[in-house]
């Protein structure tokens, strides 16, 4: 597999606070990589050193496959994009401006292109609003126009979401999705809000306390996120029996309540339930959230 981000090892300490504490992760060319964790777990601290904001205390990485020591990193990174903690724009300035001061930043010989990442970001209507009287949601997508004015290879965002509202939200999904599907861009999410990192991500990296717990795909992951069904009965005793007797995988949530994990038809169920003198009272089908799974990694609370 080809990697646009590979780590090995990698450490970053303050004084005796171990923000990455041996991290190794591998970020596939191509994916959409969700990057999963608590606050403070060490999302930002790798934010940082992948974009040369800070340097390791110890452990390697390699973006592209070009190791971080060697000269040619710097030519790697301006294939990269990134959007860190907030958007760096200025509010004084339009949106056009913005972008054509990223280009004169980057030393692009023209404008070209300019026009159509204003309309790929939903941008191009905004005339000459300045910055400061955008919504949110808009100052994050000129964060990312920002970002990928140079048309990187990889971009990297921190809490793209962050703050929005829900359009906003869908606003950014969508963005981000279509640079993926129609640019081929590898994009790297540092979220919290795990239930839209689950309709975006294609891969996923779990960190707690420094260190990659799992690493997986989507498919993977929804397995492993099953659907099951939440019943509740009348008779616990009477439920076990029926599902011990096929072989079902099942949990007792409480005297009434259980999950089945192995599918079993409704009404089968509630023709073997009635034999044993028992009713099923209610019924839903459910699946174990992204949270729920986290939490099941890392333990405790669920603030990633």
């Amino acid at each position: 597999m080809d990697y646009a981000l590979q780590t090995g090892r990698l450490c970053k300490n303050y004084r005796h606070y171990h923000a990455l504490n041996g991290l190794t992760m591998n970020v596939p060319r191509g994916s959409i990589y969700g990057f999963v964790g608590r606050n403070g777990a060490g999302k930002t601290t790798l934010i940082r050193l992948i974009c040369g904001l800070q340097k390791p205390t110890s452990g390697t990485f390699t973006l592209s496959g070009v190791h971080s020591t060697q000269k040619d990193i710097l030519n790697i990174r301006r294939r990269m994009g990134a959007v860190v903690e907030t958007p760096s724009i200025y509010l004084g300035m339009s949106a056009e401006d913005n972008l054509k001061q990223q280009y004169r930043i980057l030393g692009l010989s023209s404008y070209d292109g300019l026009r159509e990442l204003l309309e790929l970001v939903g941008l191009s209507d905004t005339g000459r609003k300045k910055a400061k009287d955008f919504s949110l949601g808009m100052r994050q997508r000129l964060g990312i126009a920002i970002a990928i004015a140079g048309s990187p290879d990889f971009l990297i965002l921190d809490e793209p979401v962050n703050g929005l509202d829900p359009q906003g939200i869908i606003e950014i999904r969508e963005l981000i999705q279509k640079l993926n599907r129609e640019r081929g861009i590898t994009v790297l999410i540092s979220s919290h809000i795990l239930d839209e990192l689950h309709r975006l991500a294609t891969w996923y990296g779990f960190i707690d306390q420094g260190r990659i717990v799992k690493e997986m795909s989507a498919e993977e992951l929804d397995a492993v996120c099953r659907q099951y069904l939440h019943v509740t009965v009348s008779n616990m005793t009477a439920l076990k029996k029926v599902l011990d007797e096929r072989s079902l995988g099942y949990s007792v949530v409480s005297e009434k309540e259980a999950d089945i994990y192995d599918a079993i038809g409704i009404s089968e169920l509630t023709h073997a339930l009635d034999a044993e003198d028992c009713a099923i009272l209610s019924v839903s089908q459910q699946s174990e959230s992204l949270e729920n799974y986290f939490v099941s990694l890392v333990g405790g609370e669920s603030h990633a």
